[in-house]
């Protein structure tokens, strides 16, 4: 009798395939140069949405929470080295956060139809884990800023954008799974 793989294992298995290796770069590429040039949705001046979470959210899709965590890592890296407004210097504290929102989005999206209620799940899972509460302590420690005086901004706005995000991942993350499928429709992914 043969026992199935965990996801984390399936995950691993799909770094077998150049494929993988080449879409995630691209993705990679993608998330960094709209980073780096500013591309953001503005709701206001304050408030905007960042889509480089569109990106990440599409290799969980496809190659799920391991070969995402790998991702969340080489674009927070590979941003900072290529940034040249850091002047706090590199904290780890971001790439762990990356790393943990691509873990999230494997796990709510991997060799799944992007259905609403999955794309909320993520969505809300990265917004309070990573966004909310990581990055909060991660700012805190940087500012020398109490915690709680830091949570509540971060808080109305990860729950401002929460509709607008989900309503995006839901229709690019099904755009980009039809694409997906007719540039590669031997894929058996989701």
């Amino acid at each position: 009798m043969q026992t199935q793989k965990n996801v984390f294992h399936r995950s691993l298995d799909e770094l077998k395939s150049s494929r993988t290796l080449v879409v995630t770069a691209m993705f990679i590429a993608f998330n960094l140069a709209f980073d780096l040039l500013g591309l953001k949705i503005y709701i206001t001046p304050e408030i905007r949405v960042s889509l480089g979470f569109i990106f990440n959210a599409s290799v969980g899709m496809f190659y799920g929470p391991t070969v995402c965590m790998m991702t969340g890592f080489c674009t927070d890296v590979l941003g900072f080295l290529l940034s040249s407004n850091n002047p706090q210097g590199y904290f780890p504290g971001y790439t762990l956060t990356a790393i943990i929102g691509g873990l999230l989005y494997g796990l709510w999206l991997y060799k799944e139809r992007p259905t609403l209620i999955r794309c909320i799940g993520a969505k809300l899972c990265v917004n309070i884990f990573c966004n909310i509460i990581l990055n909060s302590l991660w700012s805190a420690m940087l500012s020398h800023k109490g915690f709680w005086a830091l949570l509540p901004g971060r808080l109305f706005k990860n729950i401002a954008l929460l509709p607008f995000e989900v309503a995006l991942l839901w229709i690019v993350a099904n755009v980009v799974l039809r694409q997906f499928h007719r540039v590669f429709p031997d894929s058996v992914s989701s």
